[in-house]
């Protein structure tokens, strides 16, 4: 596809990216599939060519890969106002439904005495544990990269922070660059695509001076708004491997400082199975609950523009160079390693916040397994497995009371 191809209109990819952004439900692996069909099989504006080269580019880059995809076809088809048409339209709906159910938290008074939501919580596990086990088999499946896996999870939790986490990603890179260039495959199929090369580099300079320039300005000025700022993007800006991955980075941003409680916390990243669209806007309902402000619907958009911004400027600047890039064997080998070292963040994160918050009595073990069971073997619907965690819980709960 040539730069001339741009046929279309901001307009039109906004109305077709809203429908998605309200029935795309099953998370990234099932939205890559509803983009497959929708813009390759139905509306032809890509090849499979074409397709199987922006999803390989939003593998590789950190960030959320579904909706880092839906940038980049909207981008092809009608520019910058394009990608950002397909952001709008594809993360809103989720972004305004976390927004209102922050909202009825914060109207709910006390929540770590709430039946519901002790059932969003075991439902978490089950969400967790489902996307653990499905990159374990596709990222992790020989015993160098199942060994950095757990390496990470190590340093991970012996470092429950940030910089953990970092150290972990970095080392997974320097591994995997010096021993598994010789297990990676190189790719050949060309993607042109309408971005120049100025604006590419300068997408990727603002990418990093605001990556190393925000928090020494929240630093220095003692801004809240502008430190919120700052820890979402560099979430945003860190998180390799999809939405669950960054689930351990925002927890460390925003429950340590006192921002957000923890039970508030995985209440929202339990309700955020039930909405359709991308999991990042779980970022909307964390900037809508915390307590200082701002809040509400200003601080959900705040966070919600900080925590995606990384992606536009690292998709704007790498994409007029990825067939250069992704022909690199010691970069992929580089991304082969992070990949691994995702896995085990993820797999510390499901001990703590989620499983540690969560699983209390045998009782709660039963019911996570059972969801588990439903979501990994029966393929029932995240939203209804919320839903039914929910219910059973608060039924458990009232049970526990007449008793």
């Amino acid at each position: 596809m040539a730069p001339a191809g741009l046929r279309g209109s901001a307009g039109e990819v906004l109305r077709v990216f809203l429908r998605l952004g309200l029935t795309s439900f099953g998370g990234p692996v099932a939205h890559l599939g509803y983009f497959h069909t929708e813009f390759v099989a139905r509306r032809a504006w890509l090849s499979e060519a074409d397709y199987a080269d922006i999803v390989a580019l939003c593998q590789f880059l950190p960030g959320p890969a579904s909706s880092q995809t839906g940038i980049v076809i909207g981008t092809l088809r009608a520019g910058l106002a394009g990608g950002l048409a397909a952001w709008l339209g594809f993360s809103g709906p989720s972004a305004l439904a976390m927004i209102a159910f922050a909202y009825g938290v914060g109207a709910a008074g006390a929540l770590g005495e709430a039946g519901w939501l002790h059932g969003l919580k075991i439902v978490a596990v089950a969400v967790v544990a489902q996307a653990l086990w499905g990159m374990a088999r596709n990222l992790c499946p020989d015993r160098t990269r199942a060994s950095m896996a757990v390496g990470a999870a190590l340093i991970a939790l012996a470092v429950p922070s940030a910089a953990g986490q970092i150290i972990a990603i970095a080392l997974g890179a320097m591994i995997g660059w010096r021993l598994l260039a010789g297990t990676v495959d190189t790719v050949a199929t060309p993607l042109v695509v309408p971005i120049g090369r100025s604006l590419a580099l300068a997408a990727l300079v603002a990418f990093g001076a605001l990556l190393l320039g925000l928090p020494l300005l929240a630093a220095a000025t003692g801004d809240h708004a502008l430190a919120l700022f700052a820890s979402f993007y560099r979430s945003g800006a860190l998180v390799f491997g999809g939405g669950h991955v960054v689930l351990p980075l925002l927890q460390q941003a925003v429950v340590p400082p006192g921002w957000v409680d923890n039970d508030a916390f995985l209440a929202g990243y339990g309700a955020a199975q039930a909405v359709p669209g991308p999991l990042f806007s779980f970022a909307a309902y964390l900037g809508a609950v915390m307590g200082p402000a701002p809040h509400g619907w200003l601080g959900g958009l705040l966070c919600l523009i900080a925590i995606y911004l990384p992606s536009f400027l690292l998709l704007f600047g790498a994409l007029p160079h990825w067939d250069t890039l992704r022909r690199r064997r010691d970069v992929r080998a580089a991304l082969t390693g992070v990949n691994a070292a995702v896995v085990g963040l993820l797999l510390a994160a499901l001990y703590t916040p989620v499983w540690t918050s969560a699983i209390r009595a045998p009782v709660d073990f039963g019911l996570g397994v059972v969801a588990f069971l439903l979501l990994a073997l029966w393929r029932v619907p995240p939203w209804l497995v919320v839903v039914l965690g929910a219910l059973a819980a608060l039924g458990l709960a009232r049970l526990g009371a007449t008793i």
